[in-house]
C-alpha cells in the first residue's frame, strides 16, 4: 500500500466540504426548530445573531481542514527510506553510544516560519526506530526522509563503526493483509505517569559505566530473546516514532483531567513543578501561624531524594515527542495467543513504581468483554488500520494522529540500542566477520 495521506484528504475534497457545510446548516435549522419552542425569545435572539457567530465556526472548521490538507500534501511529496543496521559479532559499546547518536537526530527543521507551517504545510522530520522479527530473524531498522540518509548513516558509523548499513525494501509493505490468511493483534504503548518522571533506563542498570561484557545486564535482553524465538510463519513488528519536542507538554494533556490545571507549558516546566511539589510535601508545617522568622527545612525521605534526582537527570537530556506501537502477525493456523501477553509485557522491566512505566493502550486493548464486539467487525477494522498505521509510520499527523508523550535520549537508547554479545539470541542477524583497516605497511 503506497504512502498517500492526500487520498484521505482528497477523498473528502471540495464536494464533501460542501456536504459538511450542508449538514452543518441542516443541524442549525434542526436545532432552531427543536429549541425555539423550549427557550422561546432568548433562542430567537441567539439565532438572529447567527450571521455573526456562524462565520467564525466555519472559519475554524475550514482552517482545520486546510491544515490537514496541506500537511498531507507535503508529507506525500517527501521521499522515505528504510535503513537496516546489521550488527557485528560483538558490540562493545554501551547504550550510552545510542544516547549520543540520538541526540544528533534532534533536528527540528521545516517549521521555522508561519509560511512554512500554514501555507506550505511543512512538518518536522520524524524517525521510526524499529525492531522486527521476521520468522524469528531479528532486524534493526531506521526509517526517515531520504534527504536525511547521509546524516543518519554518519551518526551511526560515528558511534558504531563496525556495523553495516543497507538501504532495503520496506518489510512492512511486503505484507498484504488477508483476513483469511493472517491473524493480527497489536497495540500502542503509553506512559503511566507524567512525562517529567523517567522510566528505568540503562543508567539505572549500570550500563553508563560500560562494564565488561560478562557483567552487563541488558534490560532489553528478554525482549530480544522473545523476538528471536517466534516461528517461521510469525512476525513481530515494533516501532518507536520520534520527532523533536519543541518545549510542549504531551499532546494528550486534554485527556488527563488534572493536568489542565497546571501552569506549565513545557515538559521541563512540568518537571520543575513536580520537584517543587515534592519539596512542599517534605517540608513540615510551621508550629504556629503566629511564629515568625522560622525557616522550615525539607525533610526528604530517600524515595523523594531519588525522585528529584531522576527528574533532574531526565530534563537534562534532549527530549523527543514519541509514540510506540507493537504488532503481532501470524498465519491463522500458527497464530499463538500466548505471544500477545509476551508483547504487551515486553517493556515492564523498565517500569518503576515511584517514577514512571509503560503500558499497552488503544487498538485491541479496548476489547475486554465479548459484548464490546460480539460480531468481530470492530476487531477486523482494527487489524486493517493498525497495519496501515504501521506501514505509514503515522503518529503525529493524519491519518492516524495519536497523542504522543515525551522521551529523552536516555530513555530511547534504553529501548532501542544494539545489543552486545551478552545477548545470545541466535537469530539476531549479526554479520559473520568484522571490518578492519588495512595494515599501514602494505607495499604500494
Amino acid at each position: 500500500m503506497s504512502f498517500s495521506p492526500t487520498k484521505i484528504i482528497d477523498s473528502f475534497g471540495v464536494s464533501s466540504v460542501w456536504l459538511i457545510v450542508a449538514i452543518f446548516v441542516g443541524l442549525l435549522w434542526f436545532a432552531y426548530s427543536l429549541f425555539a419552542s423550549i427557550f422561546g425569545h432568548s433562542f430567537d435572539i441567539l439565532f438572529s445573531l447567527a450571521p455573526i457567530w456562524v462565520p467564525f465556526v466555519l472559519v475554524i472548521l475550514f482552517w482545520r481542514l486546510w491544515i490537514e490538507y496541506i500537511r498531507a500534501k507535503f508529507i506525500n511529496k517527501q521521499e522515505y527510506i528504510l535503513l537496516e543496521i546489521r550488527l557485528p559479532r560483538e558490540i562493545v559499546r554501551s547504550p550510552q553510544a545510542m544516547d549520543t547518536l540520538l541526540a544528533n537526530f534532534h533536528i527540528g527543521m521545516g517549521e521555522s516560519t508561519f509560511i512554512d507551517r500554514y501555507i506550505k504545510g511543512k512538518t518536522r522530520p520524524w524517525y521510526s526506530l524499529e525492531m522486527a522479527s521476521i520468522g524469528g530473524n531479528v532486524h534493526f531498522y531506521i526509517w526517515t526522509r531520504k534527504f536525511l540518509k547521509d546524516i543518519v548513516e554518519a551518526q551511526i558509523y560515528g558511534q558504531y563503526p563496525m556495523v553495516e548499513i543497507y538501504e532495503v525494501e520496506d518489510y512492512a509493505k511486503k505484507l498484504r493483509y488477508d483476513p483469511n490468511v493472517y491473524g493480527v493483534w497489536g497495540c500502542d504503548f503509553k506512559l503511566t505517569g507524567k512525562d517529567a518522571y523517567p522510566i528505568k533506563t540503562y543508567v539505572d542498570y549500570g550500563l553508563d559505566k560500560d562494564p565488561k561484557e560478562e557483567f552487563k545486564i541488558d534490560p532489553m535482553a528478554g525482549f530480544f530473546e522473545f523476538l528471536g524465538h517466534i516461528g517461521p510463519d510469525e512476525q513481530i513488528w515494533f516501532q518507536i516514532l520520534i520527532r523533536v519536542n519543541k518545549g510542549k507538554l504531551r499532546e494528550d494533556r486534554k485527556y488527563t483531567g488534572g493536568s489542565l490545571l497546571t501552569k506549565s507549558t513545557s515538559w521541563q516546566e512540568e518537571a520543575e513543578e513536580e520537584i517543587e511539589k515534592i519539596k512542599k510535601e517534605a517540608t513540615p508545617d510551621a508550629p504556629s501561624s503566629s511564629d515568625k522568622g522560622i525557616t522550615l527545612i525539607p525533610n526528604f525521605t530517600p524515595g523523594q531524594v531519588d525522585k528529584i534526582k531522576a527528574i533532574e537527570r531526565s530534563i537534562s537530556k534532549l527530549g523527543f515527542d514519541a509514540g510506540m506501537r507493537g504488532v503481532y502477525i501470524a498465519k491463522l493456523d500458527k497464530f499463538n495467543p500466548s505471544k500477545i501477553p509476551a508483547l504487551t509485557a515486553s517493556l515492564k522491566q523498565l517500569n518503576s513504581g515511584n517514577l514512571n512505566g509503560i503500558a499497552p493502550t488503544r487498538w485491541f486493548t479496548k476489547f475486554n468483554y465479548p459484548w464490546q464486539d460480539f460480531r468481530g467487525k470492530k476487531k477486523e477494522k482494527c487489524k486493517h488500520k493498525i497495519i496501515d498505521a504501521y506501514k505509514r509510520r503515522s503518529w503525529f499527523y493524519a491519518p492516524y494522529k495519536t497523542p504522543s508523550f515525551v522521551f529523552n535520549t536516555e530513555e530511547l537508547a534504553t529501548i532501542f540500542h544494539f545489543p552486545g554479545s551478552v545477548v545470545q539470541a541466535p537469530t539476531l542477524g549479526r554479520v559473520q566477520s568484522n571490518k578492519g583497516d588495512a595494515p599501514h605497511n602494505l607495499p604500494v
